[in-house]
């Protein structure tokens, strides 16, 4: 009988099989065996799906060529991309049986042991299977090889998946026709070697925390040099009637007297999009998976998104900040790190973060503002992208101005009526199951990262005395919680545009926001500010450019 330990050393990432079938009671075992891997607070969450038939697997194929080929096109040389496609990466069609092995996210809707460090706990519980069923398929001489390179959403949909089931991969199922000399495909094929020895390092020091400082500075602008009066005395001298330039007189106002000249300009324009995942995510508040989020920072990185877009159109430099999203992202000079966690915990039952995150999430936004600033720009502009935030917001948004929560919560990303339904449900549950005594503990307790950090880096901007460009829903609630911290920032906030999420409305009332432009827009990543910053421009041009009656020889009112 083979030893546990000889089997562990065995190749595992098996693409070659015979056509022997499975016998079910091998299939049965092997399950038997994945189940009886650890279990995240013996949630037993852990799920199996068997797939026999053709047609399926001829369709979960597809998905996987799919995949394939982006990947290929990721590859950092030709010649590396012509080695990646000669290795041979699955066998879904040719194995009797396909394997998936999933876990069940519903178990975190109530109180679980185990993941208030982590809500990839039960993730791990699967990943702990998914080794057992290896494991026992090999000791009984069959094999298993796992395909990850699968577009989760489009693999979910084909197999009518509930929302809240996650699949964690593929796997092909069969007898192996080869040990391939017990070496690892990737070894084989000189793509990478498997290390002879693991990487063992025993710890004997301890770093004492640091306190972190969460409050920004909050410093005086400097008294009025140049006043109201005068600056509305050159609006009113140019060469129209009184106020038929309308907002943009209002703009270019509010801009002189944040500037305090009579001489305006928009050095540098930036937009700043902070992405992070959400714990609350994991109850089917959105309509998108949470990969999305990191899918979208990729499609910030590569131009491909909205905002890059617009962002291009009106010269305005984009930085992408990761927050905190539950991916580890390869370093990339375009993206800034500011990763305080991989995602929020769920806050339905426990605070999303701990007040040390809290603190570092406000840090770290303050640290971006100040590098931005010391660039020399002086209008700074907030998006946001994270599965699950409008859900975050809405409940800060109703704690923190005591507005029902129904009245706080929309479709977000477009979710269906039940789902929104269900949606209202859990976040007033949600804030039921907390009591919070200051500012710091409500935010702590449902906050997001990017929502902090952009609250901490408007701060900052209202220190550095830039201009402070809000885009919708969830960038203003994180100019609520900024104004909470210094009111004073409104003077320097230009509300860019009204989202046709429900609450936004709500809450620009509370504040006594008057935003530029309502186009019915809700999808976040900055897209209102980059849309109404030509507005901003023509506010600024008017005020310096336009001829006042004087220089024109133009006969004014009598």
């Amino acid at each position: 009988m083979t030893s546990l330990h000889e089997i562990m050393q065995q190749r595992r990432d098996t693409r070659h099989f015979t056509t022997d079938e499975v016998p079910q009671e091998v299939l049965d075992k092997a399950i038997l065996a994945g189940h009886f891997a650890p279990s995240v607070g013996l949630t037993n969450a852990t799920r199996f799906y068997i797939v026999r038939k053709a047609e399926i697997k001829s369709e979960i194929k597809k998905i996987f060529q799919n995949y394939h080929e982006k990947a290929a096109s990721l590859t950092d040389s030709p010649t590396q991309k012509e080695k990646y496609l000669q290795l041979k990466l699955e066998a879904i069609e040719e194995v009797p049986i396909g394997l998936i092995i999933a876990y069940d996210r519903s178990v975190l809707d109530n109180f679980t042991i185990g993941t208030v460090g982590s809500n990839e706990a039960i993730k791990y519980s699967a990943v702990c299977a998914a080794q057992n069923v290896w494991l026992s398929l090999t000791e009984q001489g069959f094999s298993m090889g796992w395909v990850s390179i699968l577009n989760h959403y489009d693999f979910k949909n084909l197999l009518n998946f509930p929302e809240y089931i996650e699949p964690i991969g593929y796997f092909c199922v069969g007898k192996p026709a080869t040990n391939y000399d017990n070496q690892p495909m990737l070894q084989q094929l000189k793509w990478n070697e498997k290390t002879v020895s693991p990487v063992v390092t025993e710890i004997e020091n301890t770093v004492i925390k640091q306190e972190i400082n969460s409050e920004n500075e909050i410093k005086e602008i400097s008294s009025t040099k140049i006043s109201s009066e005068s600056i509305q005395q050159k609006i009113d001298n140019k060469t129209k009637p009184l106020g038929a330039l309308g907002k943009l007189e209002t703009i270019a106002h509010q801009i002189a007297t944040i500037q305090q000249s009579l001489e305006i300009q928009i050095t540098n324009p930036t937009l700043v999009v902070f992405a992070a995942d959400h714990g609350i995510a994991n109850h089917g508040v959105s309509a998108y998976p949470q990969e999305v989020t990191r899918q979208m920072v990729e499609n910030f990185l590569t131009d491909g998104a909205a905002i890059n877009v617009f962002c291009k159109q009106n010269n305005i430099d984009l930085k992408i900040v990761d927050a905190g999203v539950n991916y580890d992202f390869p370093k990339i000079e375009k993206l800034i790190d500011k990763k305080v966690a991989k995602g929020t915990q769920s806050f339905l039952q426990t605070p999303a973060m701990s007040l040390d995150e809290l603190h570092l999430a406000f840090q770290f936004g303050k640290e971006i503002t100040e590098q931005i600033a010391n660039s020399g720009t002086n209008c700074i502009g907030f998006g946001e992208m994270g599965i699950g935030n409008t859900s975050s917001a809405s409940v800060l948004m109703s704690v923190l101005t005591q507005i029902p929560i129904a009245d706080c919560v929309g479709k977000g990303t477009g979710v269906d009526t039940e789902k929104y339904n269900r949606k209202v449900q859990l976040l007033s549950d949600a804030i039921s199951n907390h009591t919070t005594s200051n500012l710091e503990e409500t935010l702590a307790c449902f906050g997001g990262f990017e929502i902090i950090q952009m609250a901490g880096a408007m701060l900052e901007a209202y220190n550095k005395n830039m201009i402070i460009l809000v885009d919708g829903f969830i960038a203003t609630v994180s100019y609520l919680i900024a104004s909470i911290k210094n009111p004073d920032i409104k003077k320097n906030a230009i509300f860019c545009h009204c989202s046709s999420e429900k609450a936004h409305i709500t809450l620009l009332n509370y504040l006594n926001a008057e935003p530029l432009i309502n186009l019915e827009m809700r999808l976040g990543e900055g897209s209102g500010v980059a849309v109404a910053f030509p507005i901003i421009q023509s506010a600024v041009s008017f005020f310096n450019e336009m001829a006042s009656f004087e220089s024109a020889g133009v006969s004014n009112k009598e």
